[in-house]
């Protein structure tokens, strides 16, 4: 059995720090292309980042996520502007997305004889995607673990940290954060009005940095 396992990337500030801080532990990178708003701005962001690190890196296709309703999934102009809270990012929820996506890197995790898998969830997304919380990630583990011959875990270390936690992790390991993407709208620029872009550049300003990246 491997002791490297699989992470699933998105190309944002979160993933994109935990395939740095683990490089040496993951054998494989996964991301999901399901239709989102903003995947050809984020797909590019974690290619650029597996090829710096030498890790393999497959993008899966996921084309039936774009039955479902979210405003994710619907166009730029569908997403809510505003703090990054419960209320406000509500409708950005695609129904059970995470388990969706550790369901799949799980099963590549046992076709590889690996035995984890990496998903950067964090404390700021507990309280909108019911996907993120600790109570998930236990939960999802023990079915991973109970339906593999491998016991394939889930790790999720940042579980109980906030993005700016995270990104001051990043700068300490010279992540460049110029090559991610955050922005639920998906335009030529980050808009700087929506949740995520807001929880971003709050992330970077508490310490004391300058987000990198270009906003309208």
């Amino acid at each position: 059995m491997s002791k490297k396992g699989i992470i699933v990337v998105s190309g944002g500030v979160d993933s994109i720090t935990l395939l740095y801080d683990k490089r040496e532990e993951i054998g494989l990178a996964l991301t999901f292309r399901y239709g989102s708003n903003h995947e050809s701005r984020e797909v590019p962001c974690a290619d650029y980042h597996c090829k710096r690190l030498g890790i393999e890196h497959r993008v899966v296709d996921l084309d039936f996520v774009k039955m479902m309703h979210s405003s994710l999934l619907e166009g730029a102009e569908q997403i809510p502007t505003g703090e990054y809270e419960e209320e406000n990012m509500r409708s950005t929820v695609v129904p059970f997305r995470n388990g969706v996506m550790l369901s799949i890197a799980c099963a590549f995790a046992e076709d590889q004889g690996m035995d984890k898998v990496f998903i950067a969830n964090h404390f700021g997304d507990h309280d909108i995607y019911p996907d993120c919380t600790a109570a998930f990630i236990k939960g999802m583990n023990e079915a991973m673990v109970q339906g593999t011959y491998h016991h394939v875990r889930v790790e999720a270390p940042y579980t109980g940290l906030t993005k700016k936690e995270i990104v001051a992790i990043g700068t300490k390991l010279g992540v460049d954060y110029s090559h991610t993407w955050s922005c639920y709208k998906g335009g030529e620029k980050a808009c700087g009005a929506c949740g995520t872009c807001r929880e971003r550049q709050e992330a970077f300003r508490d310490n004391g940095l300058v987000d990198p990246i270009p906003y309208l």
